[in-house]
């Protein structure tokens, strides 16, 4: 295709509000994952709950943060598009300062005498409501403002954007945590959304489907969640697959402590995991895919399971910064192998006109990874920890280093 044709795609092919959605996707996951990359170390170092608390309260909140949408998409369907986006980023907005705030001393003496793991719990549960309106909103919006010819590059501009958001968000982390407190970092997350909602009133206009409206009640959207759970073969499949994302959220559970703990206090591991996971995705994507295009749909998720297997025996031979860069590097690589083709295979074992229904599960598996890979993590690294590390400290036997983090993620 020609550049002139090209740009003549991108200028018809999408509408404006496809540039606006994108737009305020990418802050909404520059904001989402800023925050969490310094979740676990804000969650112990600030506000001192142990390792294993902090793992309870981040499943809690990416469990939700996954398993709302299925339902929220409802509410979102009903309202339009922008006044999901309203409320999302107002409760969003609010709910980053709130956690934040929890650790500032300004507003020590409004939260003394409370129990701050319930405090917390509240308000991880009230933000992830929030977030359950972003991606029914964002992904129905670039269903109905692209076109046939452009919705599959549509979808891969999202999912670019996602990367980026998930590379820039945890970069800005760590020159805000560097040089103000992780506390501050809730604060940027609160401003992008509150940006965001500026936006959103501004410059997003509703723009309506040329196909016919289906909008599903919330009791539809129940009744065919125990459809979904009725089929054992798609069940064992997702559950199968949690395990997969179980080994991903330990990039942001266990690797932050293990790197602060016992390699270097000072380390910018928000850059490391960043730069690593979503960087590698930015860059790499689109060959891997063409390399990989004509391998059988099983066989592609097997062999990107197999790859993503590979960061914890790189790291696990000799743990270090650069070892643990290629570990996540090699996920990375496994992730965008396996990834595409997961929902080709949904599609494939689903039964007929049920196909849509079966794809809007798809995140499911993520869900069950949060909810309890996130305590999982926290709890393996305290009870294998033998030596705690909170002022600093650094161990010194590179040996022990090696066999101590073999039996955290072991």
């Amino acid at each position: 295709m020609e550049k002139t044709d090209q740009l003549k795609l991108l200028k018809e092919g999408f509408h404006k509000t496809f540039w606006v959605a994108n737009g305020m996707e990418l802050f909404e996951r520059l904001a989402y994952y800023g925050q969490q990359i310094v979740f676990m170390i804000y969650m112990r170092n600030k506000l001192g709950f142990t390792e294993s608390e902090a793992g309870q309260l981040s499943g809690m909140f990416g469990g939700l943060i996954y398993l709302l949408p299925i339902l929220g998409g409802t509410l979102a369907d009903k309202w339009g598009f922008r006044r999901a986006y309203n409320v999302a980023f107002s409760i969003l907005g609010l709910g980053y300062f709130l956690i934040g705030s929890v650790g500032m001393s300004a507003f020590s003496r409004i939260y003394a005498g409370m129990d701050l793991y319930w405090l917390m719990m509240v308000f991880l549960v009230f933000t992830a409501f929030g977030g359950s309106f972003i991606k029914p909103s964002v992904l129905g919006t670039v269903a109905v403002t692209t076109t046939p010819e452009t919705k599959s590059l549509g979808f891969a501009i999202y999912y670019w954007l996602v990367n980026a958001g998930a590379m820039i968000g945890p970069t800005i982390a760590y020159f805000v945590r560097d040089s103000f407190g992780n506390e501050f970092v809730y604060m940027v997350s609160a401003i992008s959304c509150l940006a965001m909602l500026i936006v959103n009133m501004l410059l997003y206009k509703e723009v309506k489907g040329t196909g016919p409206e289906v909008v599903e009640s919330l009791g539809k959207k129940i009744k065919n969640l125990f459809v979904v759970l009725a089929n054992t073969k798609f069940m064992i499949f997702l559950l199968i697959y949690s395990l997969y994302w179980i080994i991903f959220w330990q990039e942001f559970i266990i690797v932050p402590y293990y790197i602060t703990d016992y390699i270097d206090v000072n380390a910018p591991y928000e850059i490391i995991q960043s730069w690593a996971g979503a960087g590698a995705i930015i860059l790499l994507q689109i060959p891997i895919n063409r390399l990989s295009k004509n391998i059988p749909t099983r066989k592609a998720i097997l062999l990107g399971f197999a790859f993503s297997s590979l960061i914890w025996i790189i790291i696990g031979i000799s743990p270090s910064i650069p070892t643990i860069a290629a570990g996540i590097v090699a996920f990375a690589i496994g992730e965008m192998m396996q990834a595409p083709r997961y929902y080709e295979y949904i599609s494939e074992i689903a039964p007929a006109g049920q196909q849509g229904l079966f794809q809007g599960y798809a995140f499911l598996p993520i869900a069950i990874a949060r909810f309890v890979g996130d305590p999982l993590g926290g709890w393996l690294y305290q009870s294998s920890s033998r030596r705690k590390t909170r002022n600093g400290m650094v161990c010194a036997n590179r040996n022990w280093r090696s066999r101590n983090f073999v039996n955290v993620v072991l």
